[in-house]
């Protein structure tokens, strides 16, 4: 009698599996490089590119912060906001609240 085991787990047979494989193509030196920083960092090159990512989220989120920032600035420059108190008055005169 043989023993036949599953390749997938029971997560992946319920479940789908957890991760997916993404393939790209890279320079030999990025590669390299990768391969470095992945011995450096005693992690997988997979564990890497996710702290990449997560990084350059990070990135991004910062990036949209700035440019938030900046807008709310013109605006306030813009309609001569210089406290709390202008913002909320400009807000209760669009709402045609009166004090």
């Amino acid at each position: 009698m043989a023993i036949v085991r599953h390749s997938k787990t029971h997560q992946e047979l319920f479940m789908g599996r957890t991760t997916k494989t993404l393939t790209v193509s890279i320079p030999p030196q990025t590669y390299e490089e990768i391969e470095r920083l992945a011995r450096l960092e005693r992690k997988t090159k997979s564990e890497l590119f996710r702290d990449m990512v997560k990084l350059y989220e990070d990135h991004l989120d910062e990036e949209r912060w700035k440019r938030l920032r900046r807008i709310g600035r013109a605006t306030a420059k813009k309609y001569r906001l210089s406290s709390e108190h202008d913002i909320e008055k400009l807000v209760q005169e669009a709402r045609g609240i009166r004090d």
